[in-house]
């Protein structure tokens, strides 16, 4: 009874914590830049109204959290700038970073369609600003819309073949090989549409966070950067990563070398 309380009040704490750390704002999702790839942009103008009339927005700072694992989902969030990381912790509080969320996609609806706790922790990486849509405007919109329903299953097929991959990943290649696929990865998935200089990974991640992704202690990615600097493969720029030999990197990552 007791651990339950002290669960009780723990998460008491962090919704008051978000409550006074986070600025509310407001989003019109019909002038939304990131309307056009989520799937609001599946929905009439009625849908759109509904939905404008429910939602809350809000602002989060570089390092905040917007949803906790463990804790029941109440609605979705939509992201409408920035980028965030979702990531799982063990009973030993180390990290594991299972994925990223960049403008336009939303969360914490496979949850709110299993009717089950959230299993990620949602953490900004940079300035960012989501919109929460309470979880019975979303269900309603998935009873009534089949465009937004056939869209929601696909994006679950889609983050189940991501899963997956990572699996394999971690099965069957060693850190170095993973390494080299998780470079390449931010590489891509923070690239901009209209950046020229498309070789620097744009984000900022600290080494800790790399290693969660890549699965392996912090030390050992500062080594294996340090090596792949020195093999002319990446050029480290402060705390960015500029990749230098991106054919070098992908053979690596296919454990073709």
């Amino acid at each position: 009874m007791k651990c339950g309380l002290k669960s009780v009040n723990l998460q008491y704490l962090l919704t008051q914590k978000i409550e006074f750390t986070m600025q509310k704002t407001h989003l019109e999702c019909i002038n939304c830049d990131a309307k056009s790839i989520s799937f609001l942009s599946y929905c009439n103008e009625e849908e759109i109204g509904m939905v404008a009339a429910a939602k809350s927005c809000s602002h989060y700072k570089k390092g905040q959290s917007i949803f906790y694992e463990n804790n029941l989902p109440m609605g979705i969030y939509c992201l409408s700038h920035g980028s965030i990381k979702l990531s799982r912790s063990n009973k030993y509080g180390k990290e594991q970073i299972i994925r990223f969320a960049k403008e336009g996609e939303f969360l914490g609806y496979r949850s709110v369609i299993a009717e089950e706790p959230l299993i990620v922790t949602a953490t900004c990486i940079e300035d960012s600003t989501c919109c929460f849509i309470p979880k019975a405007v979303f269900l309603d919109l998935l009873d009534k819309n089949s465009q937004i329903n056939k869209f929601m299953l696909k994006s679950l097929c889609h983050d189940l073949g991501i899963a997956d991959e990572k699996i394999q990943s971690l099965a069957q290649k060693n850190v170095r090989e993973r390494l080299a696929e998780t470079l390449l990865f931010l590489q891509k998935t923070f690239k901009e549409h209209d950046d020229v200089d498309d070789n620097l990974i744009s984000v900022t991640l600290p080494r800790e966070d790399i290693a969660n992704i890549v699965g392996t202690a912090t030390e050992t990615v500062i080594r294996l950067l340090s090596e792949f600097k020195a093999d002319k493969l990446i050029d480290l720029e402060g705390k960015k990563i500029r990749i230098m030999n991106k054919m070098a990197l992908e053979m690596i990552s296919q454990n073709s070398v």
